[in-house]
C-alpha cells in the first residue's frame, strides 16, 4: 500500500493513531521541465548547491535558477576589510554580518574577544594599529562615543582569547 505524505501528514494533524501504519510513503515534486534531459541519458534529478537549484544542461554545464545575493554591487555596501583572503565569496559575506552585528549589539572588550576569535580561526587578518581596525570597525556601524573611544578599544585590541571563551 502506497500513501502520499500529504495525506499521511494529514492523517496525523486529524488526531488518527500512525503507531500501527505500515506501507510505503510516497512523496513526488512536480517539476515542470526535465533536468538533465532523460532522453538523451540523463538522469533527471535536480540539484541543490548552497541552497539555489541547480540545472544540468545538455552541454553539462550548469545554470542557476536563482543566485543569492552576495556580490558588493547587489548588497550595495563594502565587504569588512579584514576578512581571510582565502575565504570564499559567501562565506566573506557571513563574516562582514557577524561583524556588523557584534559590533552593534556587544561592547568594546566583546568585540575584541570577538575578532581575535575570527583572527584564530583563520576567517580575518587584523592589522597590527588599533587605529585602522578602530577606523574600520567605526564604519562598520561600532559607535565612537563614550566608553566606545580609540583609547579603550586600544586596551582590549590584540589580547589573547581566554582558553574557555569558544
Amino acid at each position: 500500500m502506497d500513501i502520499d505524505i500529504k495525506e499521511l501528514i494529514k492523517a496525523a494533524a486529524e488526531g488518527f493513531d500512525l503507531s500501527n501504519f505500515k506501507g510505503d510513503v510516497v512523496g513526488m515534486k512536480v517539476v515542470e521541465n526535465e533536468i538533465g534531459n532523460v532522453e538523451k541519458g540523463g538522469i533527471g534529478v535536480q540539484k541543490v548547491y548552497n541552497g539555489t537549484e541547480v540545472l544540468n544542461t545538455d552541454e553539462g554545464q550548469q545554470a542557476t535558477l536563482q543566485q543569492p545575493a552576495t556580490n558588493q554591487q547587489e548588497r550595495n555596501e563594502e565587504l569588512f576589510h579584514f576578512v581571510h583572503p582565502e575565504l570564499d565569496e559567501t562565506e566573506a559575506w557571513r563574516i562582514h554580518d557577524a561583524v556588523k552585528r557584534v559590533v552593534r549589539l556587544q561592547g568594546i572588550q566583546m568585540i575584541c574577544q570577538y575578532l581575535m576569535q575570527l583572527k584564530n580561526d583563520k576567517k580575518v587578518l587584523l592589522p597590527p594599529n588599533p587605529s585602522v581596525a578602530y577606523t574600520e570597525l567605526v564604519r562598520m556601524g561600532m559607535p565612537d562615543g563614550e566608553g566606545f573611544n580609540e583609547t579603550t578599544f586600544r586596551k582590549y585590541y590584540n589580547k589573547p582569547v581566554a582558553p574557555n571563551a569558544k
